[in-house]
């Protein structure tokens, strides 16, 4: 046997990665479902806290920059780690799923606060002052008048955080979480060869290359025009 036939029947085996097709297809649909909660999630709940931080109230930024912080420094893995295997010692037992999720949404929540707090910030005071003086309250000049410019501000920063974080999902396969890396490894110790994490590889391409072509457009589409 060649090397190059040790290396397609290494890698490129196809009977065994016809085999475990449908349970990777399984991960890859749990996947799927899992990136898109952490993104909804994450996402309107790093808006929302930022929105609460602009109210100015000093006890209240400072218990959202101590969480934001906390979530910031902490490595995601640390986190799904501790929700799995922490809380049910307080009487709560997080699924596999539900761990892995909360633990990404938490990061998410964490890194676009502050993305859309500096997009808040970057908003000329002018702006706030303006349109206070023609009788719009607090809340209606923040959502008229300041959130649409600085959500322009943030789509790439927070496009980017969000991809990178989206692809931790690969971390629920430590606490078992049957997504695509698992569903892999599983076929790789069950079979004796690394063919199925190639077709897990293939599926992550499948799954994250359109996400980063659309964060690609969506960056193009509202950038400020030079």
């Amino acid at each position: 046997m060649s090397a190059w036939d040790r290396f397609t029947d290494a890698f490129f085996n196809v009977p065994i990665m016809l085999k475990y097709l449908p349970s990777i297809a399984q991960g890859f649909v749990l996947t799927v479902e899992l990136a898109v909660l952490v993104v909804i999630t994450g996402i309107a709940a790093g808006l929302g806290v930022a929105m609460l931080r602009s109210l100015g109230l000093r006890p209240l930024n400072w218990a959202i920059v101590f969480v934001v912080d906390l979530f910031r420094a902490l490595p995601p893995l640390v986190i799904i780690v501790l929700i799995y295997f922490g809380l049910p010692s307080a009487g709560v037992s997080p699924s596999a799923f539900g761990a892995t999720w909360a633990s990404l949404a938490l990061e998410l929540m964490a890194f676009s606060e502050e993305i859309f707090w500096a997009g808040i910030t970057a908003v000329p005071r002018g702006q706030w002052e303006a349109a206070r003086s023609t009788g719009l309250s607090f809340g209606q000049t923040l959502r008229a008048v300041v959130l649409p410019q600085a959500l322009r501000l943030t789509v790439p920063p927070l496009t980017n955080r969000t991809i990178a974080i989206t692809k931790g999902t690969a971390l629920g396969s430590v606490i078992g979480l049957a997504e695509i890396l698992s569903q892999a490894s599983s076929g790789e110790s069950l079979s004796f060869n690394p063919s199925p994490l190639t077709l897990g590889a293939a599926a992550y391409l499948l799954l994250f290359l359109p996400v980063v072509a659309l964060g690609r457009w969506i960056e193009t589409k509202f950038a400020w025009k030079r």
